[in-house]
């Protein structure tokens, strides 16, 4: 297993170097320049091409990179071109927002999709099925900011009890545990629909194909109650599967945290990207990407690992 993971940690290196790339010469091809935020609109091209050599952007687009790359090396992602602060520090008062936001979709995610993935494979070919089926197709293919603007409307606009959006409120109780609670119902809400609606699907499916296994008529036939024989025997093979799915959940949330906290104007990393775009900012837009290719990437081997420990019968070479 060692030697596995190493083997799979120097694979990465040439991965990484390739998202590196794409990163850097992808967020190039954008139109304007980030020289453009420090200049006013009747300024002299001269004067641009002072503050273009001050930021090191007159130089060829692979010194550009090389020197954005050796940068990196060090642990040094450079300064936001708005704030003139470092990326480090932009993204880190950032990351806690995003985290928290993804943590609390996950827990209520699979609190959701376990037990109705249960009842869906238990009650296969009825009406429960049915309707739990459709329900998560419907999770899955609904728009984020569909979802979102509707949520918004129906719970914040029309009955008011949840506030529109922002982490906490301005003054009063703005900070405290309840109204915290409050601010991240919705977004919450908009994350765990389409991660539940998936996840009930595998559960269903991971459930149905358990129950089915001679271990489990084998349970039957000792006469162990059935909530015994579906928790303890079928359940327990059944999870192992969603493992795997967990780690492709984290490029999901990644990507509708982006919509998803720009509609809540939720302070974090999505946020933070859409800022980075509209305001050119495109050191903090590259060291945003970086971050979330390390994170896709650590959680894959991270749930290859955990797959190894809960499957014996898997084995790596």
């Amino acid at each position: 297993m060692t030697t596995y993971i190493i083997r799979r940690i120097l694979i990465s290196i040439p991965v990484l170097l390739g998202v590196t790339v794409l990163n850097f010469f992808i967020v190039q091809l954008a139109p304007g320049s980030p020289a453009d935020l420090y200049l006013d609109p009747n300024a002299s091209p001269d004067y641009k091409e002072r503050v273009e050599a001050a930021l090191g952007l007159d130089q060829p687009i692979m010194v550009q990179y090389l020197n954005w790359l050796g940068q990196l090396v060090r642990g040094d992602l450079g300064l936001s071109y708005v704030s003139r602060t470092p990326v480090a520090e932009v993204i880190g008062s950032r990351i806690g927002p995003t985290l928290l936001l993804m943590g609390a979709a996950l827990v209520v995610a699979y609190a959701i999709a376990i037990p109705v993935g249960i009842l869906a494979a238990k009650r296969k070919g009825t009406w429960a099925d049915y309707t739990v089926v459709g329900g998560a197709f419907f999770g899955v293919s609904i728009p984020h900011f569909f979802l979102g603007l509707g949520l918004i409307y129906v719970f914040a606009l029309q009955l008011g009890w949840l506030p529109t959006g922002n982490m906490a409120t301005i003054g009063g109780d703005g900070g405290g545990l309840w109204d915290r609670i409050q601010h991240l119902i919705l977004p919450v809400a908009v994350l765990a629909t389409a991660i539940s609606g998936n996840m009930v699907r595998y559960v269903r499916s991971s459930m149905v194909d358990a129950l089915s296994e001679d271990y489990v008529r084998t349970a039957h036939a000792k006469g162990l109650p059935p909530g015994v024989v579906t928790h303890k025997h079928a359940l327990r093979n059944a999870l192992i599967p969603l493992v795997t799915v967990l780690s492709v959940d984290l490029a999901g949330l990644l990507g509708g945290a982006i919509v998803t906290e720009q509609i809540f104007q939720w302070p974090g990393l999505g946020m933070l990207t859409i800022q980075s775009i509209s305001s050119r900012d495109y050191s903090v837009l590259m060291g945003v990407n970086l971050i979330a290719a390390l994170a896709v990437f650590a959680a894959n081997l991270l749930a290859d690992i955990v797959y190894a420990v809960v499957d014996p019968r898997i084995e790596y070479t």
